[in-house]
């Protein structure tokens, strides 16, 4: 027998021998080290060791030496697989069975079987990770199990929903800013359930065509559909709704559920339940009588009555048509629009989408055999233009207008839909003064009597105005006029919409900007409103780099004002006064348009009113905000410079509990405080001195600023005192495509500036609404920026007689007019510069070079000078 197979001599001596073995120390006796604990099979290597003998020679008694855990931890880190395979191979006595078995079967024998045996316990490495065959069996039988119990107790627990005890409509209440009721409307009365036999086929299959052409044979739920919106909910983003006629009807009476994958499950057991309880008309019927049409219409019966005034088995196949494209989106494809929920949801936009869907829906219905092609060559003869919206109960005068600003606040603060909304069961807390309300109200109607005369002047139809009051340093919105009442079919809220061009209120933020930022040649130090611009009529306009801005032919862009007058070198104190065009065209490109943007977004006016792609007349008032945004952004300057958004609700309640979303704006820094005060000192100063002079029969301190566009197509006035910034818009508009009409020869005059009727409404509502109000004044503006003047403007010389200041010398007249007896630039001097040599239809002045102020006969109306570009304006334009 080979000695490398002869099994060791057990060690002798005592206890320092089995100390060597448990050490697996070298054994001179045989050549090599000591067997490791438990591969002898000995009780010792179970966890069991002497202690030798004592010194009497005696045996001492065993003990264990450590729990059969160690044990099997120890026998494990001293087994490796090259010495398992020396010893389960031809190497060790006994073969097979040798002590490689024993071993394993050692390191075993302590322990007690698990009922999952992961990690496994008598695998190595990475197959002690690996689950058994037996234990993926078992954990899938589990859960498929487990899913299928799960499945079966959700099905018992839902019921079937009914469309007689669903969406049932419940009152949205709002509230005065002293917490009064104001109004209570609700849609319960809109609705009611009829049934199938009474819904046209045509509308059935209207409704099947366009949303579900497999709704008579499918399972009603589609698993995919169902998998995506939870995959969505699950990343976060938007949830989607059903994609069969059956999952719509269920989700139809969860109009106030919360958007869960909770209740998205909920939603598929209800489905999988009504596909195998109800039949197929009668879950075509319930789907029918709950849906949201828009209007406050729910049910296919309200439907009918609120767009085209009959009963729903009276619809033709055209109609039908156009109310099953309502069902992709009421806001977006009621032909008659809905602004005031989305801007994008203009009549125009809304008129297009709904004809071309329901063109679509007739296509598809006579595809699938549902329209024979006589049927469908008359339905698709001639679009069935819905009837106009109609007042409901209690939405009369300014509430229908107050009740929608609030609504769309509410809409674009929390995640209620507006079939939610709609759904009602809401208590809205507003900010509205009534007093106020009916104050700005009342200013309108007299000014309207008193000035206008639809019934034997063409030009006083279709006048409209929009106003709206806001509280600087609070933001709250008090008062808005919208407009005539819905029940005078007027929907559109004039206070709240934009497309009216706010024209030369639109200086004040252009000089802002000079005064905070600078121009180009004053390396960011604020600009005077000392400063002088050449005031002229017809200039060309300048960039920075030196060139002029050109006309689409390639001709040179000139700027026009109203008058022709040649103002020459003026301040802009003086140019703000008379609202001359020239000079904030010139310093607007000179300041930058972006600047010109960022201050007037900073103040509050929303960026996507504006104008996108900046020229010129960007400066002068091409940019489309609301009244209230208007309102909003003076109040900025009657709060030195503090901006606070707009709020119209203060909180909503559903169910008696107040719903998140509804804190008070926080106030933000638009602009320095000092360079707000000075806006206002200027702003101040149009009222004493310039075209707001109407203003000043309020008999208090007050700042604001006139505003007139190009053809007259608007007017307006913005002033504001320290306790209120209201804003005042008057236009004429044509009803049939809300196309913005001239208002020359309206009231009788010639042009209308925002100076006269405009002023004159403000001035009545502003003595209503701070009747009994202290006049505050406002704070003290100091000297700001340095004088930067255009290039070729005259440098002073002692043959001065006035100095201009912050504060005007001269006394304030009926007319307007500023003596400026310093000399003119000379001809020669102008044309240093060849882009304002222009001298053709001016008032030169004297020989002496000085220029004359207007007379009576070249002022306008109230002997107010407003500056515009009347035709000829690439870029539009404005007035004063």
């Amino acid at each position: 027998m080979s000695e490398h197979r002869r099994k060791p001599p057990q060690p002798q001596g005592g206890g320092d021998g089995r100390a060597a073995a448990r050490r697996g120390q070298y054994d001179p006796s045989s050549g090599r080290r000591a067997a490791p604990r438990g591969a002898t099979g000995s009780p010792s290597d179970y966890g069991f060791r002497s202690y030798g003998t004592d010194s009497q020679g005696s045996g001492g008694a065993e003990r264990p030496y450590g729990s059969r855990a160690e044990a099997r931890r120890a026998a494990q880190r001293n087994t490796g697989g090259r010495r398992r395979a020396a010893d389960n191979g031809s190497h060790g006595p006994g073969g097979p069975a040798g002590p490689g078995r024993d071993r394993g079967r050692a390191s075993m024998a302590p322990g007690k079987k698990r009922l999952i045996d992961y990690p496994r316990a008598h695998k190595f490495g990475w197959r002690r990770w690996v689950p058994s065959w037996k234990l993926v069996s078992g954990l899938s039988l589990t859960f498929l199990g487990s899913l299928v119990a799960l499945v079966g107790v959700g099905y018992a627990m839902v019921g079937v929903p009914s469309e007689n005890t669903a969406a049932q409509s419940q009152n949205n209440v709002y509230y005065w800013g002293n917490g009064q009721q104001m109004v209570a409307t609700g849609t319960g009365v809109n609705r009611q359930n009829v049934t199938i036999d009474q819904i046209p086929e045509a509308m059935q299959y209207a409704v099947i065509s366009a949303e579900n052409k497999s709704f008579y044979t499918d399972s009603g739920v589609d698993p995919m559909g169902i998998a995506r919106a939870l995959v969505n909910m699950a990343r976060g983003g938007q949830t989607q709704g059903g994609s069969t006629i059956t999952q719509q009807f269920v989700k139809n009476t969860y109009l106030s559920q919360d958007q869960t994958i909770t209740r998205k499950f909920k939603e598929m057991f209800i489905s999988i339940k009504v596909g195998t309880k109800l039949t197929k008309p009668e879950i075509l019927q319930g789907y029918l009588n709950t849906s949201y049409f828009g209007r406050g219409a729910y049910g296919i019966q309200a439907a009918a009555q609120t767009y085209y005034g009959v009963n729903a088995k009276d619809l033709t196949p055209s109609q039908c048509a156009v109310l099953a494209s309502l069902l992709k989106g009421a806001t977006y494809y009621d032909p008659a629009g809905n602004p005031d929920i989305d801007p994008s949801a203009t009549r125009q936009a809304n008129y297009k989408r709904s004809h071309e869907r329901w063109a679509w829906i007739l296509e598809e219905m006579h595809k699938d055999g549902h329209l024979n092609d006589a049927d469908y060559q008359q339905a698709i003869k001639t679009y069935p233009l819905p009837q106009g919206r109609k007042a409901v109960k209690g939405m009369t005068g300014q509430i229908s207008y107050l009740a929608d600003t609030a609504k769309k606040y509410v809409l674009a603060h929390s995640n209620i839909t507006e079939a939610q909304f709609d759904q009602g069961g809401y208590q809205i807390y507003t900010t509205f003064d009534k007093a106020k309300v009916n104050a700005l109200s009342a200013a309108v109607a007299k000014v309207q009597k008193a000035r206008l005369d639809p019934k034997n002047r063409e030009k006083d139809k279709y006048v409209q105005f929009g106003a709206a009051s806001v509280v600087p340093n609070d933001g709250k919105i008090v008062a808005l006029y919208g407009g005539a009442g819905y029940e005078n079919n007027h929907f559109t809220n004039n206070a709240d919409t934009s497309g009216v061009p706010v024209g030369s209120t639109w200086k004040p933020f252009v000089l802002a900007a000079a005064m905070q930022d600078g121009t180009y040649k004053t390396d960011g130090v604020g600009v005077s409103p000392l400063s002088k611009y050449n005031g002229d009529d017809n200039l060309k306009v300048q960039r920075p780099d030196g060139t002029f801005y050109l006309n689409k032919d390639n001709s040179i862009f000139r700027q026009r004002n109203e008058s022709t007058h040649a103002w020459g070198y003026i301040t802009l104190r003086k140019a703000m006064e008379q609202s001359i065009n020239t000079p904030f065209v010139q310093l607007g490109v000179d300041v930058g348009l972006t600047k010109v943007r960022d201050m007037a977004h900073a103040s509050g006016i929303l960026t996507d009113s504006m104008l996108q792609g900046l020229n010129p007349s960007f400066a002068i008032g091409t940019s489309t905000p609301s009244a209230i945004r208007m309102a909003d952004a003076y109040a900025t300057f009657a709060a030195s410079g503090e901006h606070v958004e707009p709020y119209s609700v203060t909180a909503v309640k559903y169910g008696g509990q107040p719903l998140n979303g509804f804190d008070k704006p926080k106030a933000s820094r638009a602009m320095d405080e000092n360079v707000a005060n000075n806006v206002t000192d200027v702003l101040q100063n149009v009222i004493q001195n310039g075209t707001g002079q109407n203003a000043k029969a309020l008999g208090r301190t007050a700042a604001g600023k006139t505003g007139t566009t190009d053809s007259n197509k608007s007017a307006w006035f913005v002033g504001y005192t320290r306790q209120l910034a209201t804003s005042v818009a008057m236009f004429r508009e044509n009803p049939k495509d809300a196309e913005l009409l001239s208002m020359n020869g309206t009231a009788g005059v010639e042009s209308i500036h925002g100076g006269d009727i405009p002023t004159s409404v403000w001035t009545e509502y502003m003595k209503a609404a701070l009747k009994n109000s202290n006049d505050l004044g406002f704070p003290d503006a100091t000297k700001i920026g340095q004088i930067s003047d255009e290039a070729g403007a005259p440098s002073p010389t002692p043959t001065i007689s006035i100095t201009p200041s912050e504060t005007p010398s001269e006394t304030p007249s009926a007319t307007p007019s500023e003596t400026i007896t310093a000399p003119s630039p000379s001809v020669t001097e102008t044309c240093q510069f060849a882009w304002n040599c222009s001298t053709d239809g001016g008032d030169t002045g004297s020989t002496s070079g000085t220029t004359s102020s207007p007379t009576a006969t070249e002022t306008t109306g109230n002997g107010n000078t407003r500056g515009n570009a009347n035709g000829g304006n690439l870029f539009g334009g404005s007035t004063g």
